[in-house]
């Protein structure tokens, strides 16, 4: 069955009867294509209203098993096209359910329009026992810390207000969800006139904040007067035109680039002046750039003052921040990471700051002694390296066979393990790769793919989340939305049986007590019995190869993999992998 199949019909929204009506009004007057749900009776007003007031189409429904999926969805949707989705949510116990992947969206700065409900807020209208457990004074309580802006609107006119609020404010950037909690009782009203919605904004925000002319200047002069700059490529977006000012850029003053594997695809990987070594931590080739650099700028770079201590430096090393995150900065979380005191800061996008320091060094200046072109790094890791000599399959083994089965068409890198060596895998494009979770939240790989996949659908890239075993296993439901609304994709699960970070953790601490490091692995395999990968994505409808255990079974299961992903089927393919890391990452996660 398909998303169109569930649409009631070619159904015009007639006059709204019911103040759920309005609501359905105002999410297809934003535009938004699709409403991700797990289906609860605190909104079933609305969920009439989606169904037979709007032909259940525009926004379509997705139906999720589980609110965590929904809103993990939105999230891999909104990486992809930088647009929100709609989620609903269950009352209180949907948002619990959901609260994690809320916070991912929040800490990886994407844009959600979550839509809360609640049973009736006044008793008097309250079912027994049910409505009771699923009401709460102030729900958006559970969240606030990690939303954006959040209402509980007691009004069919408030309640429109408030989702138009929370509509412009999930947007705007520094982008994070937001949340409106609907009253039961105020869905199920009738209405007695007819209630005018509010003005909506739709197409890409366009007002957005740029640095003063005079941090301008001061950055420029700083960079071009370098003689070692380095440009730490962070969260930026998907726009090719940005991919391409950002090339520029670096170009005209000379400077190095290190990208990073919790941000999407920021710089193209092959250019000489990237360094070499990209990962969740710095990497070696990276602290060396920095520790030699004069000047740093960093591009709303994730723990900017976390990347530049592990980077100490003999020598006067200045600092030009462009970000606007300190605006979600706030007491409880501290995704903030630590602080740093910036010598320049431009409060505006990353790609807008890019644009004005295109623009001042365009504007009539002579080049700088430390505008030399772009600058010499070591190659890339090459393209092919020996199979281990057991046949079984290493990490880098699956990412060589996996660039070969989708050579000819574009991939997407949706999702990648904390073991992905970056110089595996080149990125040309800005939809290359679409970075990490934000939360480390595990168990929100396989709802990020399908809404990644989503979002791709019908262009000619090949959605591809390569997931830990751990990561699959928590989220696997999600994939079950793939395969009910015929969204191709292609799920490989990096599967060395364990929760091998952990056991990474298990064996320092048993090395500084001086105990036993060979017992690392109690309580963190996930064997005896393994469980069935494959048989798990067949038992959701989708297809499921494997478990390829060996390195020369790889070519033909992944060739066989994508081959189905193209003629419109989603897959799962279960490799079993040694563990082990980068060595970037090893040496980040031991520390």
């Amino acid at each position: 069955m398909t998303a169109a199949d569930d649409a009631v019909g070619a159904v015009t929204a007639g006059e709204p009867g019911w103040g759920s009506d309005v609501v359905a009004d105002l999410l297809r007057a934003t535009g938004v294509p699709y409403i991700a749900l797990n289906p609860g009776a605190s909104f079933r007003g609305l969920h009439d209203s989606l169904v037979n007031h709007l032909g259940g189409d525009s926004p379509r429904m997705l139906m999720c098993l589980h609110e965590e999926h929904a809103v993990a969805l939105a999230h891999g949707y909104a990486k992809v096209t930088g647009e929100p989705l709609a989620v609903a949510l269950h009352s209180n116990v949907g948002l619990m359910h959901a609260s994690m992947a809320i916070y991912n969206a929040w800490a990886d700065r994407v844009p959600v329009l979550i839509v809360g409900a609640t049973g009736p807020v006044d008793a008097a209208k309250r079912r027994p026992w049910i409505d009771w457990i699923h009401t709460a004074a102030d729900q958006a309580a559970l969240v606030r810390p990690f939303v954006k802006w959040d209402d509980q609107p007691m009004s069919v006119e408030a309640t429109a207000e408030a989702l138009a609020r929370a509509w412009d404010v999930t947007r705007t950037p520094p982008q994070a969800p937001t949340y409106v909690v609907l009253d039961a009782a105020v869905q199920e009203q009738r209405l007695a006139a007819p209630v005018a919605l509010p003005a909506l904004t739709t197409g890409p925000v366009r007002d957005v904040p740029a640095a003063a002319a005079d941090s301008v200047r001061h950055a420029v002069d700083m960079l071009v007067t370098a003689q070692r700059p380095v440009v730490l490529m962070g969260r930026v977006s998907r726009d090719v035109d940005d991919w391409h000012r950002r090339i520029r850029l670096v170009e005209a003053l000379g400077a190095r680039v290190v990208t990073d594997l919790k941000a999407g695809a920021a710089f193209p990987t092959r250019h000489p002046a990237h360094v070499p070594g990209t990962s969740f931590f710095v990497s070696a080739p990276g602290r060396d750039a920095l520790s030699e650099a004069d000047a740093v700028l960093s591009l709303d770079w994730v723990d900017l003052a976390g990347t530049l201590a592990q980077a100490p430096t003999g020598q006067p090393r200045r600092v030009v921040s462009a970000s606007l995150d300190q605006q979600l900065h706030n007491g409880w979380s501290k995704d903030h990471q630590g602080r740093v005191h910036a010598d320049v800061t431009l409060p505006t996008t990353p790609d807008i700051a890019v644009a004005q320091l295109l623009a001042e060094l365009g504007g009539g200046r002579a080049p700088a002694t430390g505008s030399r072109g772009p600058a010499e790094t070591a190659e890339s890791a090459p393209d092919t390296q020996p199979t281990a000599v057991d046949d079984s399959v290493r990490l880098t083994d699956l990412a060589r066979e996996l660039r070969t089965a989708v050579a000819g068409s574009p991939a997407c890198l949706v999702r990648l393990p904390l073991g992905w060596d970056g110089d595996d895998w080149d990125f040309d494009h800005p939809l290359d790769y679409l970075g990490y979770d934000g939360g480390g939240g595990i168990g929100s790989g396989p709802g990020m793919l399908v809404g990644a996949a989503l979002a791709m659908k019908g262009t000619d890239r090949v959605p591809v989340g390569v997931l830990g075993d751990g990561d699959y296993l928590m989220g696997v439901q999600a994939l079950w939305t793939a395969a009910h609304d015929e969204i191709p994709l292609l799920a490989v699960v990096s599967n060395n049986r364990s929760y091998f970070n952990d056991e990474v953790h298990q064996e320092r601490v048993a090395r500084v007590r001086g105990r036993d490091e060979s017992r690392r692995w109690v309580g963190q395999r996930i064997d005896d019995p393994a469980p069935d990968l494959a048989a798990l994505a067949r038992a959701q409808g989708l297809e499921g190869i494997g478990p390829v255990t060996k390195a020369g079974d790889l070519p033909d299961a992944l060739e066989t993999a994508v081959a189905l992903v193209r003629a419109g089927r989603p897959v799962v393919v279960d490799v079993v992998v040694e563990p082990g890391y980068s060595p970037a990452m090893s040496s980040g996660v031991v520390r």
